[in-house]
């Protein structure tokens, strides 16, 4: 498990909004879409270890 950084609601709203983009990208280019806020994410956390924890913690449980 990952340290919690962020409150519930501010969670949600982040929560929200990936899901709208998503809904508002063309199925085709969901994947794309995906991969690239993916390494805008992990260029805004800039640091190796808290990006391969993170990669780890969402690979849990699929």
């Amino acid at each position: 498990m990952i340290e919690r950084n962020i409150t519930d609601t501010a969670l949600e709203a982040a929560y929200d909004g990936i899901a709208e983009a998503i809904d508002a990208t063309p199925e085709d280019k969901r994947p794309l879409f995906l991969a690239k806020l993916a390494l805008v994410l992990a260029n805004l956390v800039g640091d190796e270890g808290r990006i391969a924890d993170a990669v780890s913690a969402a690979r849990c449980d699929l």
